[in-house]
C-alpha cells in the first residue's frame, strides 16, 4: 500500500486504517497482532466486490473484528501457558487521546488486563459496544451472532468489567504529576518519596515472558514495591549498569509512563493505575523484549475511536 492516493479503494482503506488498528489493538492487546490483522483486512478488502459495499467503515470494522476474534481464539492457549504474568504489549500514544479520558481509559494497561479475562466473544462485544458505540444489531452482523446472543454477551462482559475495574474519577493532571514524582523518586533511589505515592496494597506486575529475569508472581505491598524501584538506580538491571540506564517519561497507552533504555535499546516500560485518592494501586512493568518492539520503533499511535 505504498501510494494510498493512487486508487479510490486504497484511499477508502487508508482513511479508516487508524480506526481499524484502534479496534484490533483493543481486541488483541498486542500491536504486532493488530498490525497483522489490519494487513489481512487490507488483503480481504482488495479482493472483495466493493460495488456491494454500502458502508465501507462498517464493512472494514466487521472484517477486522472477525479476523481479531479468530486470532484471539488461536492465541488463547499460548497466553494460558505463558511464563509469569501476561501483560499487553505497550504502545506510545499521543494526539487527542490525552483529552479524551474514556478513549485513554479503554486502552490503558489496567483495562486491557481486565479485557484479557473475558471470552473472545465477550471481549469483541464489549469493545465494539462500550468503546466504539456500535449498536447490538451492528455488532451481531460483525461477529456473526444473533442479536440476542450479543446482548447477553454485552451484559456479561459489562458486569465482569465493572466488578474488576472500578471507575475512578480521573484527574489526568494529578496522575501525570504523581507519575513525575514517582519518576524522580525512582531515578533518585528515594524509598520514602516512593512510599508516599503508593497505596499500601499496591501490586507490581512484571512481564518478562521467561526471556529476562522478572518476578513470576505479583509483588505486593508499598514497602516491597518501593524497594524494588529504588534499587533500579543502584543495581544492574537486565545486564545494564545503573550508569548506562536511561529513563524517560512518555505517554504509554493513553497515560503517563516510563521507558527504561540501555545501550542496546529499550529494556522495559512502566505504567501506573491509580485509586480514587490518586495513589498508585497497580504498576505494570513490561520487560519481555518481544513486547517492546512497538515502543522501540518509536511509533506513536492515535487510539481514537472515530
Amino acid at each position: 500500500m505504498t501510494n494510498a492516493t493512487a486508487h479510490p479503494d486504497h484511499q477508502v482503506f487508508h482513511e479508516h486504517r487508524r480506526l481499524l488498528f484502534s479496534v484490533a489493538y483493543r481486541l488483541l492487546g498486542t500491536a504486532a497482532d493488530a498490525e497483522d490483522v489490519v494487513q489481512d483486512a487490507w488483503i480481504k478488502w482488495s479482493v472483495a466486490d466493493r460495488s456491494q459495499v454500502a458502508d465501507p467503515k462498517a464493512y472494514l470494522t466487521r472484517i477486522v473484528s472477525n479476523l481479531a476474534l479468530e486470532r484471539l481464539r488461536s492465541t488463547r492457549h499460548k497466553r494460558e501457558t505463558y511464563v509469569g504474568p501476561w501483560l499487553p504489549e505497550p504502545i506510545l500514544t499521543g494526539g487527542d487521546a490525552s483529552e479524551a479520558v474514556s478513549e485513554a481509559e479503554s486502552v490503558s494497561m489496567a483495562m486491557l488486563v481486565v479485557l484479557e479475562t473475558l471470552s473472545p466473544l465477550e471481549r469483541a462485544v464489549f469493545v465494539l459496544k462500550e468503546v466504539f458505540a456500535f449498536s447490538h444489531a451492528e455488532i451481531a452482523e460483525a461477529v456473526e451472532r444473533s442479536e440476542a446472543a450479543v446482548r447477553q454477551a454485552a451484559h456479561r462482559a459489562r458486569e465482569h468489567v465493572r466488578a474488576r475495574r472500578p471507575r475512578f474519577a480521573t484527574d489526568r493532571a494529578r496522575q501525570r504529576e504523581a507519575t513525575e514524582r514517582f519518576f524522580a523518586a525512582a531515578t533518585g533511589g528515594d524509598v520514602n518519596a516512593l512510599m508516599e505515592l503508593l497505596s499500601p496494597d499496591v501490586t507490581l506486575w512484571t512481564d518478562g515472558g521467561g526471556k529476562v529475569r522478572q518476578a513470576l508472581r505479583p509483588v505486593v505491598g508499598a514497602a516491597t514495591v518501593a524497594a524494588w524501584f529504588a534499587a533500579i538506580g543502584t543495581v544492574t538491571y537486565q545486564g545494564v549498569e545503573p550508569a548506562d540506564m536511561k529513563a524517560e517519561l512518555v505517554e504509554i497507552n493513553g497515560g503517563a509512563g516510563m521507558v527504561f533504555s540501555g545501550p542496546g535499546g529499550v529494556v522495559a516500560t512502566v505504567t501506573f493505575d491509580f485509586d480514587a485518592d490518586g495513589r498508585i494501586i497497580a504498576i505494570h512493568n513490561v520487560a519481555n523484549p518481544d513486547k517492546l518492539q512497538a515502543v522501540a520503533d518509536g511509533t506513536t499511535y492515535d487510539i481514537g475511536t472515530q
